[in-house]
C-alpha cells in the first residue's frame, strides 16, 4: 500500500502541474508557489520523497482542488456521513468550506501516517 499510495500521489502532482492552466508550469515555478525547492517537486513526482499532509494542502490550495484529489477514490459510504450532513446543514457557506478543508486534511494525514507505518 505504501508504494502504491505514494506512486499515485506522485502521479497526481505531476498531472496537476503539467495540466495547470491548460499549458502546464515548471517544477521551479510550482516550487516557488508552495515554498519548497525544485528538487523537492521533482522528488515528489517520482515518489522519492513523500509529501507531508501540510505539503499536499499547499499543493491543493495552489491548484484549487481538494486535497482528496491526491488520493485514490474510495467508493464505500462511511458510517456517520448522514449524521455529519445533518449536523452541518445550517452552517454558513464559509463554515462548510472550513469544515470540508479540515476533514480533507485529517483524511490526508491519516492516510500518510498509515502508509508510513506499513513500511
Amino acid at each position: 500500500m505504501d508504494t502504491k499510495l505514494y506512486d499515485y500521489i506522485a502521479g497526481k502532482i505531476k498531472e496537476f502541474r503539467e495540466e495547470y492552466a491548460g499549458k502546464g508550469i515548471s517544477q521551479e515555478f510550482l516550487a516557488k508557489q508552495v515554498g519548497v525547492t525544485p528538487n523537492t517537486i521533482s522528488r515528489w513526482e517520482t515518489a522519492t520523497y513523500k509529501p507531508r499532509a501540510v505539503d499536499l494542502q499547499k499543493l491543493a490550495d495552489f491548484f484549487s482542488v481538494s486535497v482528496s484529489e491526491f488520493f485514490p477514490k474510495q467508493e464505500d459510504a462511511k458510517p456517520g456521513l448522514a449524521a455529519l450532513l445533518s449536523a452541518s446543514k445550517d452552517l454558513a457557506p464559509d463554515d462548510i468550506e472550513t469544515l470540508t478543508k479540515f476533514a480533507e486534511f485529517r483524511k490526508a494525514r491519516r492516510l500518510l501516517e498509515k502508509a508510513k507505518k506499513s513500511k
